[in-house]
């Protein structure tokens, strides 16, 4: 139960829990958690769940701490093309379909892309082959050097708000894949003196596009009620013209 006592006292942690307030989150005690955490008592897989849904851990997560308490995974991890998933893929591809003439994209973790519509064009403009290579990834294209970042207008701003979000998830579920990506990320992002117009939470892209100036902002839509691990993990990320000569340029460009 060792595994099981060092990830639950892990998570506990990186929640900023207590143990009497993840006890009464659960429905058991604080006596028989701290006997958890010790390894000392052996839990049941109902109580494996109830701390793992207490603690707000993703879908895998879950999975993961049932493992750890020698207990098989809840959640199915369906791979895409897998029939059943196929209405869901559908209404992606109409998704992305009506959002048209605006770029959107569905991701996985960390960036990889999973389908896009056809004004994905706008943001693979001019970027170096290698970038967009499957799997590509939309962060590392997005704050390249070699990618989408000599068009940003504003690159410390709107780079800086892609890595404190994703430091944000750090914190929330820390993994060392997303350390290692969000140092290489940051690598690209100059150094930004936050002004007197810092909005932090919206920054908008401001993207050179030949001679104009586009302004974008960002909408991300997940899954929340899925109950597949695949499905969970998707992301909806479409972009918004911000002012109407950026909505005139895309009609124009993608109609």
């Amino acid at each position: 139960m060792e595994a099981f006592a060092t990830e639950l006292r892990r998570w506990r942690s990186s929640r900023r829990v207590s143990q009497l307030e993840l006890a009464n989150r659960a429905g058991t005690t604080q006596r028989h958690l701290s006997f958890m955490e010790q390894g000392r008592s052996r839990p049941g897989r109902g109580i494996v769940v109830r701390l793992a849904e207490s603690l707000e851990l993703s879908l895998r997560e879950r999975n993961s701490l049932l493992l750890a308490a020698g207990y098989a995974p809840l959640f199915p991890e369906s791979p895409l093309d897998e029939p059943m998933l196929r209405p869901i893929r559908d209404a992606l591809d109409d998704i992305l379909q009506g959002h048209m003439p605006y770029p959107a994209v569905v991701v996985r973790p960390y960036g990889e892309l999973v389908a896009a519509n056809a004004a994905l064009d706008l943001l693979t403009e001019g970027a170096a082959p290698e970038l967009l290579e499957p799997p590509l990834n939309v962060l590392r294209l997005a704050l390249h050097p070699k990618g989408l970042a000599p068009r940003v207008l504003n690159l410390p701003e709107w780079g800086r708000h892609i890595v404190e979000s994703l430091r944000g998830r750090l914190v929330r579920s820390p993994d060392p894949r997303l350390d290692a990506f969000v140092a290489e990320l940051e690598s690209y992002v100059p150094d930004a003196v936050p002004g007197p117009g810092h909005l932090g939470f919206a920054v908008p892209l401001r993207l050179r596009c030949g001679e104009t100036e586009l302004r974008l902002l960002t909408t991300l839509t997940s899954f929340a009620t899925a109950v597949d691990v695949t499905l969970a993990e998707l992301q909806l990320e479409a972009f918004l013209p911000a002012d109407e000569s950026t909505a005139a340029y895309l009609r124009a460009r993608f109609r």
